[in-house]
Protein backbone atom coordinates (compact mmCIF):
# COMPACT_ATOMS: atom_id res chain seq x y z
CA UNK A 1 0.00 0.00 0.00
CA UNK A 2 1.32 3.35 -0.90
CA UNK A 3 1.90 5.30 2.62
CA UNK A 4 0.94 9.78 1.84
CA UNK A 5 0.90 12.24 3.71
CA UNK A 6 -2.39 12.73 5.77
CA UNK A 7 -1.28 16.62 7.21
CA UNK A 8 -3.30 18.30 4.07
CA UNK A 9 -6.34 16.03 4.83
CA UNK A 10 -6.01 16.64 8.58
CA UNK A 11 -5.73 20.24 8.26
CA UNK A 12 -9.77 20.20 6.72
CA UNK A 13 -10.82 17.23 9.30
CA UNK A 14 -9.41 17.79 12.34
CA UNK A 15 -9.34 14.92 14.41
CA UNK A 16 -9.63 16.79 17.76
CA UNK A 17 -12.58 19.51 18.37
CA UNK A 18 -13.03 21.14 21.08
CA UNK A 19 -16.27 21.27 22.68
CA UNK A 20 -18.62 24.13 20.38
CA UNK A 21 -20.74 25.62 23.16
CA UNK A 22 -19.82 27.04 26.11
CA UNK A 23 -22.00 30.31 28.02
CA UNK A 24 -20.77 33.81 27.17
CA UNK A 25 -21.84 37.17 27.52
CA UNK A 26 -22.12 37.06 23.21
CA UNK A 27 -23.78 34.57 21.16
CA UNK A 28 -20.98 32.61 19.54
CA UNK A 29 -20.47 33.78 15.99
CA UNK A 30 -21.68 31.39 12.46
CA UNK A 31 -19.93 32.25 9.71
CA UNK A 32 -21.69 29.95 7.06
CA UNK A 33 -22.69 29.45 3.50
CA UNK A 34 -22.65 25.97 3.30
CA UNK A 35 -24.00 23.82 6.41
CA UNK A 36 -23.49 20.28 6.98
CA UNK A 37 -26.79 18.17 7.58
CA UNK A 38 -26.18 15.27 9.65
CA UNK A 39 -27.49 12.50 7.90
CA UNK A 40 -30.12 12.45 4.82
CA UNK A 41 -33.29 12.11 7.07
CA UNK A 42 -32.17 16.01 8.36
CA UNK A 43 -31.71 17.06 4.55
CA UNK A 44 -35.07 15.88 3.63
CA UNK A 45 -37.23 15.65 6.61
CA UNK A 46 -37.13 19.78 6.88
CA UNK A 47 -39.19 22.68 5.63
CA UNK A 48 -38.43 26.22 4.84
CA UNK A 49 -41.56 26.70 6.96
CA UNK A 50 -39.32 25.57 9.26
CA UNK A 51 -39.14 28.17 12.28
CA UNK A 52 -34.92 27.58 12.34
CA UNK A 53 -34.33 26.06 9.12
CA UNK A 54 -30.95 25.61 8.96
CA UNK A 55 -30.04 24.55 5.09
CA UNK A 56 -28.05 26.90 4.19
CA UNK A 57 -26.48 30.32 5.10
CA UNK A 58 -28.32 32.79 3.24
CA UNK A 59 -31.88 31.17 4.95
CA UNK A 60 -30.11 31.66 8.43
CA UNK A 61 -27.67 30.75 10.98
CA UNK A 62 -27.97 30.83 14.56
CA UNK A 63 -26.38 34.10 14.64
CA UNK A 64 -28.82 35.48 12.07
CA UNK A 65 -31.96 34.05 13.49
CA UNK A 66 -31.04 35.44 17.31
CA UNK A 67 -30.28 38.78 16.00
CA UNK A 68 -33.71 38.66 14.04
CA UNK A 69 -35.74 37.18 16.86
CA UNK A 70 -34.61 39.88 19.17
CA UNK A 71 -35.50 42.73 16.67
CA UNK A 72 -38.70 41.15 16.39
CA UNK A 73 -38.99 41.32 20.30
CA UNK A 74 -38.21 45.04 20.60
CA UNK A 75 -40.70 45.70 17.57
CA UNK A 76 -43.09 44.11 19.23
CA UNK A 77 -43.67 41.78 16.64
CA UNK A 78 -43.11 37.72 16.16
CA UNK A 79 -41.18 37.40 13.02
CA UNK A 80 -38.15 38.69 11.54
CA UNK A 81 -36.45 38.88 8.09
CA UNK A 82 -33.03 40.30 7.61
CA UNK A 83 -31.82 42.15 4.50
CA UNK A 84 -28.39 43.58 3.30
CA UNK A 85 -29.84 47.42 4.11
CA UNK A 86 -32.85 49.26 4.98
CA UNK A 87 -33.69 50.19 1.27
CA UNK A 88 -33.50 46.34 0.92
CA UNK A 89 -36.18 45.37 3.28
CA UNK A 90 -38.44 47.86 2.02
CA UNK A 91 -38.09 46.38 -1.61
CA UNK A 92 -38.81 43.05 -0.29
CA UNK A 93 -41.94 44.07 1.08
CA UNK A 94 -42.88 45.72 -2.47
CA UNK A 95 -41.55 43.25 -4.13
CA UNK A 96 -42.67 40.51 -2.21
CA UNK A 97 -46.56 42.11 -2.40
CA UNK A 98 -47.56 44.11 -5.33
CA UNK A 99 -48.24 43.12 -8.84
CA UNK A 100 -49.52 44.42 -11.88
CA UNK A 101 -52.88 46.60 -11.27
CA UNK A 102 -51.92 46.91 -7.95
CA UNK A 103 -52.35 50.77 -5.87
CA UNK A 104 -49.87 51.51 -3.15
CA UNK A 105 -50.75 54.60 -1.22
CA UNK A 106 -47.43 56.59 0.17
CA UNK A 107 -46.99 59.51 2.43
CA UNK A 108 -45.76 62.78 0.46
CA UNK A 109 -42.89 62.67 3.63
CA UNK A 110 -42.10 59.19 2.73
CA UNK A 111 -38.31 58.36 2.40
CA UNK A 112 -37.44 59.17 -1.07
CA UNK A 113 -35.92 56.20 -2.24
CA UNK A 114 -38.62 54.04 -1.55
CA UNK A 115 -41.19 56.52 -3.74
CA UNK A 116 -38.09 56.00 -6.42
CA UNK A 117 -38.47 52.24 -6.17
CA UNK A 118 -42.08 52.38 -6.52
CA UNK A 119 -42.70 55.00 -9.37
CA UNK A 120 -39.86 52.53 -10.90
CA UNK A 121 -42.25 49.60 -10.69
CA UNK A 122 -44.72 51.91 -11.67
CA UNK A 123 -43.29 52.59 -15.06
CA UNK A 124 -42.09 48.71 -15.94
CA UNK A 125 -45.32 46.89 -13.89
CA UNK A 126 -48.21 49.11 -13.82
CA UNK A 127 -48.28 49.59 -10.53
CA UNK A 128 -50.28 52.72 -9.74
CA UNK A 129 -48.55 54.87 -6.93
CA UNK A 130 -50.74 57.61 -5.03
CA UNK A 131 -49.55 59.99 -2.14
CA UNK A 132 -51.78 60.53 0.35
CA UNK A 133 -51.12 63.44 3.30
CA UNK A 134 -49.84 61.65 6.51
CA UNK A 135 -51.64 63.97 8.87
CA UNK A 136 -54.71 64.03 7.41
CA UNK A 137 -56.60 60.53 7.38
CA UNK A 138 -59.12 62.12 4.55
CA UNK A 139 -56.26 61.95 2.14
CA UNK A 140 -56.50 58.43 1.90
CA UNK A 141 -58.78 57.09 -0.20
CA UNK A 142 -58.00 54.04 -1.33
CA UNK A 143 -59.31 51.90 -4.29
CA UNK A 144 -60.95 48.29 -4.73
CA UNK A 145 -57.19 47.65 -6.27
CA UNK A 146 -55.53 48.73 -3.11
CA UNK A 147 -53.07 46.51 -1.70
CA UNK A 148 -50.89 48.67 0.11
CA UNK A 149 -50.08 51.76 2.53
CA UNK A 150 -46.38 52.61 3.49
CA UNK A 151 -46.44 54.68 6.66
CA UNK A 152 -43.83 56.77 8.14
CA UNK A 153 -43.58 58.11 11.82
CA UNK A 154 -42.45 60.37 11.97
CA UNK A 155 -41.16 61.56 8.41
CA UNK A 156 -37.63 61.27 8.29
CA UNK A 157 -37.00 64.75 6.85
CA UNK A 158 -40.02 67.37 7.95
CA UNK A 159 -41.12 65.12 11.06
CA UNK A 160 -44.39 65.31 10.64
CA UNK A 161 -46.38 62.13 13.03
CA UNK A 162 -48.86 60.28 10.98
CA UNK A 163 -52.75 60.03 11.63
CA UNK A 164 -51.75 56.16 12.75
CA UNK A 165 -54.96 55.37 14.44
CA UNK A 166 -57.29 56.57 11.34
CA UNK A 167 -54.63 55.65 8.43
CA UNK A 168 -54.63 52.01 9.92
CA UNK A 169 -58.21 52.02 11.03
CA UNK A 170 -58.82 53.05 7.29
CA UNK A 171 -56.85 50.68 5.92
CA UNK A 172 -58.27 47.62 7.76
CA UNK A 173 -61.68 48.61 6.56
CA UNK A 174 -60.80 48.53 2.86
CA UNK A 175 -58.51 45.32 3.52
CA UNK A 176 -54.98 46.94 3.13
CA UNK A 177 -52.07 46.08 3.94
CA UNK A 178 -50.08 48.61 6.22
CA UNK A 179 -46.63 48.85 5.97
CA UNK A 180 -44.54 51.46 8.76
CA UNK A 181 -41.29 52.75 8.11
CA UNK A 182 -40.10 52.98 11.77
CA UNK A 183 -36.62 53.41 11.93
CA UNK A 184 -37.51 56.60 13.65
CA UNK A 185 -38.95 55.16 16.57
CA UNK A 186 -37.06 52.11 16.88
CA UNK A 187 -39.40 49.78 18.32
CA UNK A 188 -38.61 51.90 21.43
CA UNK A 189 -41.18 55.28 20.89
CA UNK A 190 -43.96 53.16 20.51
CA UNK A 191 -45.14 49.34 19.61
CA UNK A 192 -46.06 50.02 16.58
CA UNK A 193 -48.31 46.29 16.46
CA UNK A 194 -50.08 47.59 19.53
CA UNK A 195 -50.26 51.01 19.70
CA UNK A 196 -53.51 52.08 21.19
CA UNK A 197 -55.94 51.28 23.49
CA UNK A 198 -58.22 49.47 20.60
CA UNK A 199 -54.86 47.05 20.28
CA UNK A 200 -54.43 48.77 16.55
CA UNK A 201 -51.50 47.10 14.65
CA UNK A 202 -49.41 47.31 11.63
CA UNK A 203 -49.07 44.64 9.32
CA UNK A 204 -45.34 44.84 8.65
CA UNK A 205 -42.71 47.07 10.12
CA UNK A 206 -39.59 47.62 8.22
CA UNK A 207 -36.43 49.06 10.20
CA UNK A 208 -33.24 50.10 8.87
CA UNK A 209 -30.87 48.31 11.53
CA UNK A 210 -27.78 50.51 10.39
CA UNK A 211 -29.60 53.97 12.17
CA UNK A 212 -29.74 53.54 16.15
CA UNK A 213 -29.63 49.08 16.23
CA UNK A 214 -25.87 49.28 15.04
CA UNK A 215 -25.29 52.83 17.09
CA UNK A 216 -22.06 52.87 15.10
CA UNK A 217 -22.70 54.66 11.69
CA UNK A 218 -20.45 51.48 10.18
CA UNK A 219 -22.81 48.79 9.55
CA UNK A 220 -25.72 48.46 6.84
CA UNK A 221 -28.38 46.16 7.79
CA UNK A 222 -32.47 46.03 7.75
CA UNK A 223 -35.24 43.92 8.84
CA UNK A 224 -38.68 43.10 8.58
CA UNK A 225 -41.34 42.17 11.58
CA UNK A 226 -44.59 40.95 11.35
CA UNK A 227 -46.57 38.86 13.33
CA UNK A 228 -49.04 36.93 10.82
CA UNK A 229 -46.99 33.75 9.73
CA UNK A 230 -48.96 33.23 6.33
CA UNK A 231 -47.62 37.31 5.95
CA UNK A 232 -44.59 35.90 6.96
CA UNK A 233 -44.01 33.24 5.00
CA UNK A 234 -45.59 35.47 1.31
CA UNK A 235 -42.31 37.42 2.45
CA UNK A 236 -39.79 35.05 3.69
CA UNK A 237 -40.61 33.00 -0.11
CA UNK A 238 -39.22 36.38 -1.99
CA UNK A 239 -36.53 36.86 0.36
CA UNK A 240 -35.39 33.45 -0.80
CA UNK A 241 -35.97 33.78 -4.14
CA UNK A 242 -34.31 37.59 -4.58
CA UNK A 243 -30.94 35.46 -2.64
CA UNK A 244 -31.02 37.89 0.14
CA UNK A 245 -28.71 37.18 2.63
CA UNK A 246 -26.67 39.99 5.78
CA UNK A 247 -22.61 38.61 6.81
CA UNK A 248 -22.65 36.46 10.31
CA UNK A 249 -19.87 39.42 11.01
CA UNK A 250 -22.50 42.31 10.66
CA UNK A 251 -25.20 40.33 12.58
CA UNK A 252 -22.71 39.66 15.42
CA UNK A 253 -21.63 43.59 15.52
CA UNK A 254 -25.62 44.56 15.46
CA UNK A 255 -26.23 42.33 18.33
CA UNK A 256 -23.59 43.53 20.19
CA UNK A 257 -24.74 47.15 20.32
CA UNK A 258 -28.65 46.18 21.35
CA UNK A 259 -27.91 46.06 24.55
CA UNK A 260 -27.34 49.96 25.19
CA UNK A 261 -29.63 50.75 22.04
CA UNK A 262 -32.24 51.95 24.54
CA UNK A 263 -29.56 54.63 26.16
CA UNK A 264 -28.31 56.13 23.15
CA UNK A 265 -31.83 56.61 22.03
CA UNK A 266 -32.88 58.34 24.93
CA UNK A 267 -29.58 60.48 25.87
CA UNK A 268 -29.95 61.34 21.68
CA UNK A 269 -33.52 62.01 22.09
CA UNK A 270 -32.82 64.21 25.35
CA UNK A 271 -29.73 66.46 23.25
CA UNK A 272 -32.02 67.02 20.61
CA UNK A 273 -35.01 68.65 23.18
CA UNK A 274 -32.09 70.64 24.33
CA UNK A 275 -30.82 71.81 20.69
CA UNK A 276 -34.84 71.99 19.89
CA UNK A 277 -35.51 75.23 22.20
CA UNK A 278 -32.08 77.18 21.31
CA UNK A 279 -32.96 76.28 17.97
CA UNK A 280 -36.72 78.33 18.10
CA UNK A 281 -34.84 81.28 19.55
CA UNK A 282 -32.85 82.04 16.64
CA UNK A 283 -33.86 84.44 13.94
CA UNK A 284 -32.70 83.19 10.94
CA UNK A 285 -35.08 80.44 11.05
CA UNK A 286 -39.15 80.26 10.16
CA UNK A 287 -39.59 76.79 11.39
CA UNK A 288 -38.24 74.56 13.49
CA UNK A 289 -39.42 70.91 13.09
CA UNK A 290 -39.91 68.31 15.35
CA UNK A 291 -42.83 66.47 16.54
CA UNK A 292 -42.94 67.26 19.97
CA UNK A 293 -43.75 70.92 19.38
CA UNK A 294 -46.91 72.05 20.23
CA UNK A 295 -47.14 73.87 16.86
CA UNK A 296 -45.41 70.90 15.21
CA UNK A 297 -47.70 68.73 12.53
CA UNK A 298 -49.15 65.59 13.86
CA UNK A 299 -47.92 66.58 17.75
CA UNK A 300 -51.57 65.64 18.64
CA UNK A 301 -50.90 62.51 16.86
CA UNK A 302 -47.46 61.95 18.35
CA UNK A 303 -48.54 62.54 21.68
CA UNK A 304 -51.14 60.19 21.94
CA UNK A 305 -49.23 57.29 20.58
CA UNK A 306 -45.50 57.81 22.01
CA UNK A 307 -47.23 57.85 25.65
CA UNK A 308 -43.52 57.94 26.97
CA UNK A 309 -42.48 60.51 26.00
CA UNK A 310 -39.75 59.26 23.32
CA UNK A 311 -38.71 61.20 20.00
CA UNK A 312 -35.75 60.35 18.21
CA UNK A 313 -32.52 62.44 17.96
CA UNK A 314 -34.20 64.48 14.85
CA UNK A 315 -34.46 67.96 14.54
CA UNK A 316 -34.91 69.89 11.16
CA UNK A 317 -35.07 74.04 11.10
CA UNK A 318 -36.55 75.91 7.57
CA UNK A 319 -34.04 79.14 6.96
CA UNK A 320 -36.26 82.34 6.02
CA UNK A 321 -36.86 82.40 2.56
CA UNK A 322 -33.90 85.91 2.80
CA UNK A 323 -31.43 82.70 2.50
CA UNK A 324 -30.70 81.37 -0.74
CA UNK A 325 -28.63 77.89 -1.51
CA UNK A 326 -25.40 79.27 -1.73
CA UNK A 327 -26.04 80.39 1.79
CA UNK A 328 -27.36 77.26 3.44
CA UNK A 329 -24.32 75.90 1.54
CA UNK A 330 -22.28 78.09 3.27
CA UNK A 331 -24.10 77.33 7.07
CA UNK A 332 -22.90 73.82 6.17
CA UNK A 333 -20.10 73.76 5.23
CA UNK A 334 -18.82 75.52 8.06
CA UNK A 335 -20.14 73.21 10.50
CA UNK A 336 -17.01 71.79 12.01
CA UNK A 337 -18.44 68.97 14.52
CA UNK A 338 -21.87 68.78 12.88
CA UNK A 339 -20.86 66.11 9.42
CA UNK A 340 -22.37 66.65 6.42
CA UNK A 341 -24.12 63.05 5.82
CA UNK A 342 -26.60 60.91 5.16
CA UNK A 343 -28.57 58.72 8.29
CA UNK A 344 -28.57 58.79 12.14
CA UNK A 345 -28.03 56.75 14.96
CA UNK A 346 -24.55 57.03 15.43
CA UNK A 347 -22.11 59.17 17.87
CA UNK A 348 -21.12 61.56 15.53
CA UNK A 349 -23.81 64.27 14.56
CA UNK A 350 -24.85 64.56 10.97
CA UNK A 351 -26.32 67.52 8.80
CA UNK A 352 -27.87 67.23 6.08
CA UNK A 353 -29.85 70.39 3.23
CA UNK A 354 -33.14 69.75 1.49
CA UNK A 355 -35.17 71.40 -0.75
CA UNK A 356 -38.42 70.66 -0.29
CA UNK A 357 -40.11 71.38 -3.35
CA UNK A 358 -37.76 68.52 -4.95
CA UNK A 359 -38.86 66.03 -2.64
CA UNK A 360 -42.64 67.03 -2.05
CA UNK A 361 -45.50 66.61 -3.77
CA UNK A 362 -48.50 67.70 -2.46
CA UNK A 363 -49.26 71.21 -1.43
CA UNK A 364 -48.04 71.68 2.52
CA UNK A 365 -49.52 74.87 3.87
CA UNK A 366 -48.27 73.95 7.45
CA UNK A 367 -44.53 74.20 6.20
CA UNK A 368 -42.70 77.95 5.65
CA UNK A 369 -40.76 78.42 2.68
CA UNK A 370 -37.24 77.91 2.43
CA UNK A 371 -34.75 75.81 2.34
CA UNK A 372 -34.49 73.02 5.00
CA UNK A 373 -31.35 71.38 7.14
CA UNK A 374 -31.58 68.41 8.49
CA UNK A 375 -30.00 67.90 12.16
CA UNK A 376 -29.04 64.66 13.28
CA UNK A 377 -28.28 64.70 16.94
CA UNK A 378 -25.27 62.27 17.71
CA UNK A 379 -23.44 61.69 21.21
CA UNK A 380 -21.61 64.59 21.72
CA UNK A 381 -22.24 67.45 24.51
CA UNK A 382 -25.09 69.49 23.35
CA UNK A 383 -23.47 72.94 24.34
CA UNK A 384 -20.53 71.99 22.30
CA UNK A 385 -23.04 71.11 19.26
CA UNK A 386 -25.09 74.35 20.28
CA UNK A 387 -21.90 76.74 19.71
CA UNK A 388 -21.15 74.90 16.64
CA UNK A 389 -24.34 75.77 14.90
CA UNK A 390 -23.38 79.62 16.33
CA UNK A 391 -20.27 79.55 14.83
CA UNK A 392 -21.81 78.83 11.28
CA UNK A 393 -24.73 81.23 11.65
CA UNK A 394 -22.55 83.92 12.17
CA UNK A 395 -20.49 83.42 8.84
CA UNK A 396 -23.87 84.12 7.02
CA UNK A 397 -24.71 87.64 8.59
Amino acid sequence: MTTHNKTQTQLIHAPRQAPQYIETIQPPLFRASTIIFKSTAHLFDRHWTDAYDYSYGTHGTPTTFTLGDNIAQIEGGRYCLLAPSGLSAINLVNSALLTSGDEVWVADNIYGPNLEHLNNLQDRYGITVKIYNPVDADSFQPTEKAKLIWLEAAGSVTLEFPDLKNLVKKAQQAKVLTALDNTWGAGLAFNAFDFSDEHLSVDITVHALTKYPSGGGDILMGSVVTRDQALHHTLFRMHAIQGIAISGDDAAQIQRSLAHMSLRYEQQAQNAQILLDWLKQQPQFSQVLHPSSPDAAGHSFWSEICTTGKSAGLVSVIFKAEYDLAAIRKFCDNLRLFKLGFSWGGPVSLVMLYDLKQIRTLENTHLQQGLLVRFCIGLEHPEDLIQDIQNALKQLE
